[in-house]
């Protein structure tokens, strides 16, 4: 079974609908007892990271996360919230990545060549894909459409190519470190995904990402623990 972590931050939908089309069995949850006894713990969540972390502690989640001995997953904030800190409301972290998550600059200056554009709100992340026309644009905060990640490690990315497109939401990312498995390119080179023991976590939305996202959470849905 698959616990899918509930703590009142951010929408759900879309991890239980990735879920529901891999044909997986999950459950909604914030109960300590259920955490421990999943086959796997999915954290998702979208804000900020200091309320998002204000909201683990109310639920004594803090203390529970960490300890979990099955695969878990961190989703965007989720991941960030398994970081050492955030620059965001100076929060404190869970302290499993060794790495702390900043702002990403927007440089006014700063030009790059962009693979794709952000994907419309009624767009289908099913079918949803990169148009691959190349156009140049100034670097803008948060970061939000498709880009690619490189560098990849981990049987998290089994079956998927270097500079496959993923779905980007995000102002704030993680320092690339020892647990970095992915990257990506916005302005700086950040941590697209993180990997430390029987943890996970990507920056960028795997449930958004069409079928590259539909790869990486069946390869999550394949771990052993």
């Amino acid at each position: 079974m698959i616990a899918v972590v509930d703590y009142d931050t951010g929408n759900l939908r879309s991890v239980a609908d990735a879920l529901r089309r891999a044909g997986a069995e999950f459950t909604l949850t914030a109960d300590a007892a259920l955490l421990r006894a999943a086959d796997r713990v999915i954290l998702p969540g979208v804000g900020e990271a200091s309320s998002a972390m204000a909201k683990l502690r109310e639920r004594g989640l803090d203390e529970v996360l960490p300890t979990l001995t099955c695969p878990v997953l961190g989703i965007c904030i989720g991941m960030q919230l398994m970081c050492l800190s955030s620059e965001e409301g100076d929060a404190t972290c869970l302290g499993i990545f060794p790495t702390r998550v900043r702002r990403l600059d927007a440089d006014p200056d700063f030009f790059s060549v962009c693979g794709g554009l952000p994907a419309l709100p009624d767009t289908d992340s099913r079918t949803a894909a990169p148009t691959g026309t190349q156009a140049v644009s100034r670097l803008k905060v948060p970061h939000v459409g498709w880009d690619t990640i490189s560098a990849l490690r981990t049987p998290l990315f089994a079956g998927l190519p270097e500079e496959s497109y993923v779905y980007y939401v995000h102002s704030y990312a993680a320092d690339p470190c020892a647990s970095t498995i992915a990257a990506t390119e916005y302005g700086r080179r950040f941590s697209a995904a993180l990997a430390r023991d029987n943890f996970y976590g990507t920056q960028f939305h795997p449930e958004k990402s069409g079928a590259t996202g539909a790869t990486i959470i069946g390869n999550f849905l394949k771990l052993q623990r």
